[in-house]
């Protein structure tokens, strides 16, 4: 069973630093997606749902802005630039960063009860 969590306990998980001042605590989402191919993101995944990108660019920005995505947070070490962190305060958008691979980030948050973002045919 899916459940909700607070992006401030995804952050505490994945030991992730945040680059943007969005208040965790009442950042919510149930669903994870781990992906680089944008094209994918923009087919597959449903709004609210946290993206898991190693893909550094601010198009993932603009990606979670079009479908409304609870927050992004890059995988692997890797930091946004600050037309990233801007372009995502902007936006609206909270960006997080964490050491953990996209295996193991993915992992943590379904052992946490996390589910996928599989669209149901309609």
């Amino acid at each position: 069973m899916q459940v909700k969590r607070k992006l401030s306990e995804i952050k505490e998980l994945l030991q992730a630093t945040s680059y943007t001042e969005h208040n965790l605590e009442e950042i919510y989402t149930e669903t994870v997606c781990g992906a680089d191919l944008l094209s994918d993101v923009l087919a597959f995944t449903k709004e609210k749902t946290l993206l898991l990108s190693g893909l550094i660019h601010p198009q993932v920005i603009r990606t979670a802005e079009m479908l409304d995505l609870a927050g992004v947070v890059f995988v692997r070490g890797k930091i946004p630039s600050q037309e990233m962190i801007d372009l995502a305060k902007t936006k609206n958008i909270p960006i997080l960063s964490t050491a953990y691979p996209m295996f193991e980030s993915c992992g943590l948050l379904y052992k946490l009860g996390l589910g996928g973002n599989f669209l149901e045919e309609k």
